[in-house]
């Protein structure tokens, strides 16, 4: 089916994206998303924005939403390497509150979808690494919000053993609890 491979998460609707990359000795070619492929797989989504962020070693980003305006994000990274995480913040969800993680690197080439209504983070495990995420929602500053990244009833096992610090912004080290901030969508 197409050139991508599509495994699920045991989270209902997100899933890994692990394109077919064609290689000789100029380099290397793949698509990163085909609309066509995509609905195929059962996938029918719509991006409005694409975005791009470079961070270095124990930077750590999230976990992020959108509360009235809800992002369903298409991630990778295009340099380096990194953990990315959701977690399921659907109320009427069978998963409410559970996580699923990957790593993402420029060697792998996977992509990981998180759906509308997730959280979302990723922590960077390389010197630097440059991420790249198409989104299904425009950005509305105001209308912002998180989780704390490592809120223990949530449990995300983050790779920590070569991180020597972990660099949150201002705005990331405020985040509640989940059960604190009663998101629930």
């Amino acid at each position: 089916m197409g050139k991508f491979k599509f495994t699920e998460t045991g989270i209902e609707g997100m899933f890994v994206v692990e394109p077919t990359v064609f290689e000789d000795n100029r380099g290397y070619f793949m698509e990163t998303y085909q609309e066509n492929d995509f609905k195929e797989a059962g996938h029918d989504l719509k991006f409005v924005q694409d975005n791009q962020s470079k961070s270095s070693k124990g930077v750590l980003r999230g976990l992020h939403l959108q509360v009235n305006h809800p992002q369903g994000k298409l991630v990778r990274v295009i340099r380096g390497e990194v953990f990315d995480v959701g977690v399921d913040l659907r109320g009427d969800s069978p998963t409410y509150g559970k996580w699923y993680g990957e790593i993402l690197s420029e060697e792998n080439k996977k992509q990981l979808y998180i759906p509308p209504k997730f959280a979302h983070g990723f922590l960077v495990l390389s010197e630097e690494a440059e991420f790249q995420y198409k989104c299904t929602e425009f950005y509305h500053g105001d209308d912002e919000s998180g989780i704390m990244w490592n809120d223990e009833e949530i449990g995300i096992d983050w790779p920590l053993d070569d991180i020597d610090e972990i660099i949150l912004s201002d705005k990331d080290k405020e985040w509640k609890t989940l059960k604190e901030s009663k998101i629930k969508y």
